[in-house]
């Protein structure tokens, strides 16, 4: 017990290491916030344009309106397929080194890199949601007087929400444990925070393990908040 405390007050208390702790949770929460929130209105727009193009009705579209349509799904196809198949750590590695390097703030880098790379995914996710979804939902809101978009906002994805909520809160986590990489362009995020301690006081055990019940607290905290959204959601179903 002894032995412990001495390593805890060693890797914790003495010098104020725990602020290693506490400044790396701060900036991995803020990165994953704002990449969550601009990752599904990224993923949210290319879903909608790649669906409209799916859901083309060439009698309706025809000429210079058929041909821009084309051309955007295939620049949104082309970002997803590149996004998809390319690392996250490769994709942070090149903004931060070659497209963003004039750029001093490496929160920015992150947020950029990882909204970038989980919208991808989102509007895979919304996609297939709005796909599964019935025509006539769409014929009803254009019946309504509603344009594409309108339709969209207000009739198709709220519906499709429900369907993939579950999806969405994967790739959240996902994107949660993978701000751990971070560390690679200096960013003094929840893991290289731990990484810190470590080097500095050479013991491993309490900073990696602390690192890790933390994420796995975080984790669990977002699968209850998701898993209650999901039961309110059906109880509405049920009203």
């Amino acid at each position: 017990m002894e032995e412990f405390i001495a390593k805890f007050t060693l890797d914790f208390i003495e010098k104020d290491r725990w602020k290693f702790i506490t400044d790396g949770l701060q900036i991995t929460l803020l990165v994953t916030i704002l990449a969550v929130f601009f990752g599904i209105l990224i993923g949210m727009i290319v879903a909608i344009i790649r669906c409209a193009h799916d859901q083309m009705d060439p009698t309706r579209i025809k000429g210079f309106p058929k041909f821009i349509l084309k051309l955007i799904n295939t620049v949104v196809k082309l970002y997803v397929t590149v996004i998809r198949g390319t690392p996250v750590l490769v994709q942070l590695l090149i903004m931060y080194f070659i497209i963003m390097v004039s750029n001093d703030s490496k929160i920015t880098v992150a947020v950029v890199t990882f909204s970038i790379n989980s919208g991808a995914y989102v509007s895979e996710i919304f996609r297939g949601g709005i796909m599964a979804l019935d025509k006539g939902q769409m014929e009803a809101g254009r019946s309504l007087g509603l344009n594409y978009i309108q339709t969209m906002i207000y009739i198709i994805l709220p519906q499709a929400f429900k369907s993939v909520q579950p999806a969405l809160c994967n790739e959240l986590i996902a994107l949660l444990k993978e701000t751990s990489i971070c560390g690679y362009i200096g960013l003094n995020e929840l893991t290289r925070g731990g990484d810190i301690i470590r080097g500095t006081t050479f013991d491993a055990l309490l900073p990696l393990f602390t690192v890790a019940l933390i994420y796995l607290i975080l984790v669990l905290g977002l699968t209850a908040i998701f898993a209650r959204l999901e039961r309110r959601l059906r109880a509405s179903d049920n009203r």
